[in-house]
């Protein structure tokens, strides 16, 4: 049970996942304007999902014998999820926007992870990432619809 690349893509989903998580928290924090009443608590169930994933991302990986990374310090090394300082200058779309493109990187390393995971044939880990995908694409899905966006516009 050796699976040395799917190791190293579930850290890099571990520190993707971190990062993403920060981002959301600040928006959610930092968020002003119209849908604020609505769209401050679905960031909350957004967080919550996050987390489980990174539980899950996370356990799996001490399962296959693998390291979570575990610091902050090992998260900004890996992630590939951009950050800034929070501001109260932008409007509510474009922290959704910013959202949707860490979503979207998240998306993106799943995707990398399914495809390891199964040439490793980590099976169990497969079917996990598989299953976290659909969720994170869900997601894309709902906060572009907010935007008046369809899911993959603009890529």
């Amino acid at each position: 049970m050796a699976y040395p690349k799917t190791k190293k893509i579930m850290n890099e989903i571990v520190a993707d996942l971190t990062q993403t998580h920060m981002v959301v928290h600040q928006h959610h924090w930092y968020m002003l304007g119209r849908g604020f009443l609505k769209l401050h608590p679905y960031l909350d169930g957004v967080m919550e999902e996050l987390a489980e994933q990174q539980d899950g991302v996370a356990e799996r990986l001490i399962a296959i014998n693998g390291n979570p990374i575990s610091t902050y310090e090992e998260v900004l090394e890996e992630t590939n999820v951009p950050d800034q300082i929070g501001s109260w200058d932008l409007s509510i779309e474009e922290r959704f926007q910013l959202i949707i493109n860490a979503y979207k990187q998240l998306r993106d390393d799943y995707e990398r992870g399914i495809k390891i995971s199964e040439g490793e044939g980590d099976d169990s880990t497969n079917d996990l990432l598989i299953s976290y995908h659909t969720a994170i694409e869900k997601r894309i899905w709902m906060m572009s619809a907010e935007l008046g966006q369809r899911p993959g516009e603009g890529e």
